[in-house]
């Protein structure tokens, strides 16, 4: 008998109707009282877990069975493993999982989600394809879902090569997971189509159920859309992903995952642009829970955007810190230490910024190979080329490729250093000749070096190189006649014996229509036709006659207006004024007369009218240009004559004097 005269019996009939009404907190209250009278009760404290965990309390769960372990044994074993997993302690769910005595099928389920949690994805996939093979019951759907993500996360982190499974595509979350398969296959079309698949089987789905509303189904379709913005956005067109994934952050989804990575990814389309919606962006990665939602690789392709963001922001401590912890992580990444060469860039530390490459490709020679393209440019920037040609020759993996070996040889040409651009093709060359004997780039490598050599004028060393050129392709007349050109500078008689192997005028002369080369787009020169005679015109002249040239008259050239043809013209009217003989310079000491000049309101005609000098009765002290000798001086004007102007520049425009602004006070100036 309970306490409060209540029977055990009784308390357990009111445990198994709260459990079937899913009312597990009066289901507690009850167990708790059934516990009191026997607080060792096996059932009693299994059917307590099972509450508190449909209640969400897993911590209080796992210290209940922690606290009656020897009791329990091993009877909670998979709801120990299922609380840990919920509380993100995913190592201690496996170990508990894997000390089970029997693997049961809702273990292997666990298992399974376990092992996808800690990306063993090989071992997840073993452990779905098994359970499908030998269960059937309600949940096959389930774990085809689940088996599909696997298959779709190896495709994508592990670039795994697609394989086959025979999943089907009846349900949206199978059609997004073969979409996802795609998109890591680089299939980016039928990945967007398979994407908009998926989209209507779950409008489709979804429009059955009456309580489901327009939102739910909206939110629903948000992770689809995403994931379209993403396939749109690798396909280049960035602005309608921009829209997209705009209208997922609108929707405000309750997914942290599913936010974190949407944000990250605008960020990653605003690149040094539009950096305050950025910042606005990168706080919604920082959401609690979202290290449990998301894979290894999107956590750390979001803090690498963060550092980034930081330097583009001017946050050098900030970028530094960033940066570091990232390299702290991932020791052999080369690209924390590439963001950190970026940011001493910025502050002009190259010096430092090539010490830290240094250190970085000594201690990784595995990941060396990015950092030393990146040092190579760092020395090209300072100017040290040497430097430069002497890193990307240290660099095994790209050391003989078509594009390094061009770029080497021109770096070597700039610098005027021929013979070390020589022993480049030289060492590609034999590289080609042990690995590749024969191929196309082999012999593309070969004719380079031969052209290059004769452009220097190294044509002995060139010699060798036609010769491998021309046993591979005889008929080839172009590497022969190189041959030849070269040889005859060695030695004539080779260069005789191999002219032989010319072919003849004859059989070079090809049946081309001259008319119709001339008239060709390309034709340089056309060769005028000759005008078709009919009756009535000259006929062409005889053999013998010379045709006679018109001679043209040559027009005497006009001479100016006032010119006097009898006088002699100025021997020195080509120079300057200034570099003439007679030239005395400008006359100083002559006041101007100070038209339009003096106080404000003052007028021209009143200072004439004040001067004596322009009265009729004061005579002029001197003769008046262009007046008889002895004659009297005409009486003169008091208006004042038109000011010139000063030609303005070609193309200037004139400028207005500023007005003077009134001041302030009783209406003065």
């Amino acid at each position: 008998m309970a306490s409060g005269g209540v029977s055990v019996a009784s308390l357990w009939t009111e445990v198994n109707r709260c459990g079937q009404n899913g009312d597990f907190t009066r289901a507690l209250k009850a167990l708790t009282k059934i516990l009191h009278e026997n607080r060792d009760d096996v059932t009693a404290l299994h059917c307590k877990i099972v509450c508190l965990i449909q209640n969400g309390s897993f911590k209080e769960a796992l210290n209940v069975m922690n606290t009656h372990s020897k009791v329990l044994g091993s009877e909670v074993v998979f709801e120990k493993a299922y609380c840990e997993y919920r509380l993100n302690r995913v190592e201690s769910a496996l170990k508990t999982i894997e000390s089970a005595p029997e693997q049961t099928d809702k273990l292997k389920e666990l298992y399974g989600q376990v092992l996808y949690r800690l990306e063993r994805y090989d071992d997840c996939k073993s452990v779905y394809t098994d359970l499908i093979r030998n269960s059937q019951d309600e949940y096959e759907e389930e774990r085809k879902t689940n088996l599909a993500a696997v298959v779709a996360s190896m495709s994508q982190w592990e670039r795994a090569p697609l394989e086959d499974l025979g999943l089907p595509e009846t349900t949206y979350e199978l059609c997004y997971n073969a979409a996802c398969t795609l998109i890591g296959q680089g299939q980016l079309t039928e990945a967007l189509n398979k994407l908009r698949q998926a989209e209507e089987l779950c409008r489709v789905s979804l429009a059955d159920d009456s309580d489901v509303t327009e939102e739910d189904i909206e939110s629903e379709l948000a992770v689809i859309h995403s994931q379209m913005a993403y396939v749109m956005q690798l396909q280049g067109r960035t602005d309608e992903a921009l829209q997209l994934y705009n209208q997922v952050i609108k929707l405000k989804p309750s997914d942290v995952g599913l936010l974190a990575v949407t944000a990250n990814n605008i960020i990653t389309i605003n690149k040094d642009q539009n950096v305050f919606d950025s910042k606005k962006k990168v706080k919604l990665t920082n959401a609690e829970g979202v290290e449990y939602k998301l894979a290894k690789k999107q956590l750390q392709a979001i803090d690498l955007n963060k550092a980034l963001l930081a330097m583009y922001t001017n946050q050098a401590d900030q970028c530094r810190k960033l940066s570091s912890s990232l390299q702290s992580q991932n020791p052999g990444h080369p690209r924390p230490v590439l963001i950190q060469v970026a940011q001493l860039c910025r502050e002009k530390q190259h010096s430092r910024a090539i010490e830290l490459l240094q250190q970085f490709s000594d201690q990784h020679p595995e990941s060396a190979s990015g950092i030393k393209l990146t040092m190579a440019q760092l020395y090209l920037v300072q100017g040290h080329v040497t430097k430069a040609c002497d890193v990307l020759r240290s660099i095994e993996e790209f050391k003989h490729k078509s594009g390094m070996v061009s770029a080497l040889v021109t770096m070597y040409s700039h610098e005027e250093d021929i013979d070390s651009a020589i022993d480049v093709f030289k060492q590609a060359i034999e590289h080609y000749q042990s690995e590749q004997p024969g191929s196309a780039a082999h012999l593309a490598l070969v004719r380079e070096a031969a052209n290059f050599k004769l452009k220097y004028g190294r044509k002995k060393e060139a010699i060798s190189d036609l010769e491998q050129l021309w046993k591979q392709n005889t008929n080839d007349i172009h590497t022969l006649a190189q041959l030849i050109s070269a040889y005859s500078l060695v030695d004539t008689d080779k260069a005789k014996s191999l002219s032989k192997h010319l072919p003849s005028a004859d059989t070079m002369a090809f049946n081309v229509d001259v008319d119709e080369l001339e008239n060709s787009h390309g034709a340089t020169y056309v060769r005028k036709k000759a005008a078709k005679v009919t009756a009535g015109e000259n006929l062409p002249k005889e053999q013998g006659q010379v045709e006679i040239k018109k001679k043209r008259k040559k027009k005497k050239g006009k001479l100016p207006k006032n010119c006097d043809p009898k006088a002699t013209p100025d021997p020195e009217r080509w120079l300057p004024m200034r570099e003439r003989s007679y030239y005395r310079g400008k006359k100083k000491g002559k006041k101007k007369e100070q038209i339009g000049k003096g106080t404000q309101g003052a007028t021209a005609g009143a200072s004439a009218e004040l001067d004596a000098s322009k009265t009729a009765s004061s005579p002029p002290t001197s003769p008046r240009p262009g007046s008889a000798s002895g004659s009297s001086a005409a009486p003169t004007s008091n208006v004042v004559p038109p000011r010139q102007q000063k030609p303005a520049a070609s193309g200037a425009t004139r400028k207005k004097a500023p007005q003077k602004k009134k001041k302030g006070g009783k209406g003065g100036w």
